[in-house]
């Protein structure tokens, strides 16, 4: 059962063939209220995404739509929640649509350690 307050990130996938489909979903989860942010356009590797990827961050009651949106683009992607265990959220916790990328989970924090680094939502970034 997921908790309809706790915080959850999308890690959205993309190649020079599916940029555009990338951008438009970018875009449409930009207008969208249940998405509390949305990050930039990644060109390359950035923390354990080791390819071109984007974030959006949303609420667990969001959850089934968000999947569902990303799921109709055919575009590979990464959700997870955010909890005080890095590694877990990105592997155990972790819910993959389409094909999985191998993320470098060395760069991620230990388990209940936050380095400083803010994670969720809009005054995070």
């Amino acid at each position: 059962m997921i908790d309809p307050d706790a915080p959850y990130h999308a890690h959205i996938y993309f190649d020079d063939a599916e940029r555009a489909a990338a951008t438009e979903l970018r875009d449409g989860f930009s207008h969208d209220a249940a998405i509390l942010f949305v990050g930039d356009m990644t060109d390359g590797a950035a923390g354990p995404h080791p390819i071109a990827q984007y974030e959006v961050h949303f609420l667990g009651v969001a959850v089934p739509a968000v999947v569902a949106t990303i799921e109709a683009t055919g575009l590979r992607a990464l959700v997870h929640p955010l909890t005080d265990d890095d590694l877990a959220d990105h592997t155990t916790l972790a819910h993959w649509i389409g094909e999985p990328v191998e993320l470098d989970v060395t760069v991620l924090d230990p388990p209940g350690v936050n380095q400083g680094i803010p994670r969720f939502g809009i005054s995070d970034f």
